[in-house]
């Protein structure tokens, strides 16, 4: 999918399509396995962007391959419909409205959880098929007498009777699909979903209503599988009762883990692995009923040897073998001083963008107030009564032995947890009981002490999902949208590279980065969403000393002109960088001063230093 190149994965594909019947008919494949594993394709593309790129696991495709094969198939033979295309589309249609309702309950839940709704909605709808609706279905018989295409051009008729023509049919509407699927996955949308992926909570804390993406993930699924489903039973001539199976769910997912989930391209090539082998097994070995023990362990096997499935792996070794995914030299320790220089120097030339949405220039008085902030967890008392007021352009710290209620009272302050009591307001309105995502779009954000990075990305990657969740607002279906297209984008991210001194790492993927680069990438995403008040949480936790060295010039660099809360542990980095410092003690507020207020305080030296004075001097 190269940028210079964006149309060469459309091009390969439609002459891979051309050259197919003049190729795998000579490796043993036959015209009616050949279309098949295009269905197949068809429907693992949907069901491909639902778990390879969203990281949704369903086993409930099977009701919307059916429900879209069925609805298409009855109008087309019980209603006297007599438009095929027409059938399959409206088919496609009701499979995604099936989807959203079903979506809006199966989604509630994650994890094994929604897997296991899944699976009992594909049994429902197994049961509402054979029984109640068998009189429109056709129950067990399934529905037969569905026409093929034919297409009136004025001066000929196409007739798709026969199985080459069938094909052409078939690998026509493939090659649609796959190029909507890639504009979808090359989208704005497509970005955001990989990122819900690999990290959904750092996703909705950027600003992105992930449950509205992944409802958007799991229409799209539905329309692919139903769509699927009427061509299925265009092909045969009659709508088969199996469709609605849990064993045409189970097919479609080792399918797509023989191929390689997140690749598009490796439900069409699990596919004719799965029906070739099935036929060969079947037809030519005549295993009988063993040939599912035999097809069950070499999908086993190459799932185990190939983790990335076959077109995954292939991908990884082009990269291996044209170093692309060579990493770059982490900072060595004998950098630091010159790298520190260049954070400063960097910063100041590539100031953060302000937030377009959210002017504050002259602005004084208090950014965020915090009254009775009170946090329960059962019996346990985390923070307690707290008054906490910071001002426009302040630079802020809070200090506080281990177990004061510092994070919790940054989780409450970032609507990542509810308090128990208490109110919370952000230039001036009340934000208290809204969602961190809500939060994030006012200008509200903060960085985690663990880091909270999607791995599997690259960090370009990273930084514009941030930005994206400032851009384009909580949710906007702008799904066949290039996300290279997007007004201020590139230089948003561009603009955060040079302000975290990543500028040399924009391609490399985080899992490659050195500790140090990962906390300031944590840093950089929130600020690509362009916040007026950031909020740091531990910034120097588990750095060296050289890092602390970078990582303190970036903070100073990117505390002018904005505000900023920090906490942390290292005592002479927070007083060199902040003017004033609140202290927690039990959840609560002990003392507010200066650093050098703070450090000659008794009160501070016997609660945080045990009474060891002098130690803070």
């Amino acid at each position: 999918m190269s940028t210079r190149r964006p149309l060469l994965v459309e091009a390969l594909t439609a002459a891979a399509l051309v050259a197919v019947p003049f190729v795998l008919p000579h490796l043993g494949f036959s015209p009616t396995t050949i279309n098949r594993i295009l269905i197949w394709g068809l429907f693992g593309l949907g069901f491909d962007i639902l778990f390879g790129y969203t990281g949704l696991l369903s086993f409930g495709q099977s009701a919307f391959y059916g429900t879209g094969g069925m609805f298409a198939a009855y109008l087309l033979t019980e209603a006297g419909f007599s438009y095929v295309m027409t059938a399959i589309v409206v088919g496609a249609l009701v499979a995604g409205v099936v989807g959203y309702l079903v979506g809006l309950i199966a989604l509630r839940r994650t994890g094994i959880y929604f897997a296991m709704i899944t699976v009992a909605i594909a049994e429902v709808f197994f049961f509402v098929e054979f029984n109640p609706l068998s009189d429109y279905t056709g129950g067990e018989n399934g529905l037969p007498g569905v026409p093929t295409p034919s297409f009136n051009l004025g001066f000929t008729m196409l007739n798709f009777s026969t199985d080459w023509s069938m094909y052409a049919f078939l690998a026509f509407w493939y090659l649609v699909g796959l190029v909507i699927a890639l504009r979808i996955v090359r989208s704005p949308v497509g970005a955001i979903l990989s990122a819900i992926r690999d990290n959904p909570l750092r996703a909705a804390a950027l600003g992105h209503n992930i449950h509205g993406y992944k409802l958007t993930a799991f229409v799209v699924a539905a329309i692919y599988a139903g769509f699927a489903g009427g061509l299925l039973g265009v092909m045969q001539g009659f709508m088969p009762p199996d469709a609605f199976m849990f064993d045409t769910s189970g097919q479609l997912i080792m399918q797509t883990a023989i191929g390689g989930a997140g690749t598009l391209f490796g439900p069409l090539v699990g596919a004719a692995v799965w029906l070739y082998l099935s036929d060969f097994f079947q037809n030519t070995l005549h295993l009988g009923a063993t040939w599912k023990l035999v097809l069950g362990t070499v999908f086993v096997l190459l799932v185990c040897f190939l983790r990335r499935g076959i077109v995954g792996s292939a991908v990884d070794l082009y990269r291996l073998t044209t170093h692309r995914g060579k990493p770059a030299k982490p900072i060595e320790a004998s950098s630091v001083a010159p790298t520190a220089i260049s954070i400063a120097g960097a910063s100041a030339a590539a100031a953060p963008m302000p937030a377009r949405k959210r002017p504050t220039d002259h602005v004084s008085g208090a950014i965020l107030q915090a009254k009775g902030l009170t946090k329960h967890y059962g019996g346990v008392v985390a923070n307690s009564d707290i008054d906490f007021t910071v001002d426009h352009g302040e630079m802020r710290g809070i200090i506080g032995p281990n177990g004061a209620g510092k994070t919790t009272f940054f989780k409450m302050l970032t609507c990542e947890v509810p308090p128990t009591s208490g109110k919370i307001v952000f230039e001036g309105q009340d934000i208290t009981g809204m969602r961190v995502t809500d939060v994030c779009q006012l200008g509200l954000t903060k960085s985690y002490q663990i880091n909270q990075l999607f791995e599997r990305l690259t960090v370009r990657q990273n930084l514009t999902i941030a930005a994206l969740g400032e851009i384009r607002g909580r949710f906007r279906l702008d799904l066949f949208r290039n996300i290279r297209n997007i007004p201020d984008l590139a230089e948003q991210v561009e603009h955060t590279l040079a302000l975290v001194n990543l500028t040399g790492r924009p391609d490399t993927p985080v899992s490659e980065l050195a500790y140090g680069e990962k906390r300031r990438l944590e840093i950089g995403l929130a600020l690509a969403t362009s916040p007026t008040l950031l909020l740091l949480d531990e910034p120097l936790a588990g750095m060296s000393p050289p890092e602390r060295i970078e990582t303190v010039a970036l903070l100073k660099s990117i505390a002018r002109g904005r505000t900023v809360i920090i906490i942390d542990h290292d005592m002479d980095s927070l007083f060199e960088l902040v003017e004033k410092i609140t202290v927690l003690q039990e959840g609560r507020v002990l003392v507010e001063g200066t650093p050098d207020e703070i450090r000659n305080n008794p009160r501070v030296q016997e609660a945080y230093l045990g009474g060891v004075h002098g130690v803070m001097a």
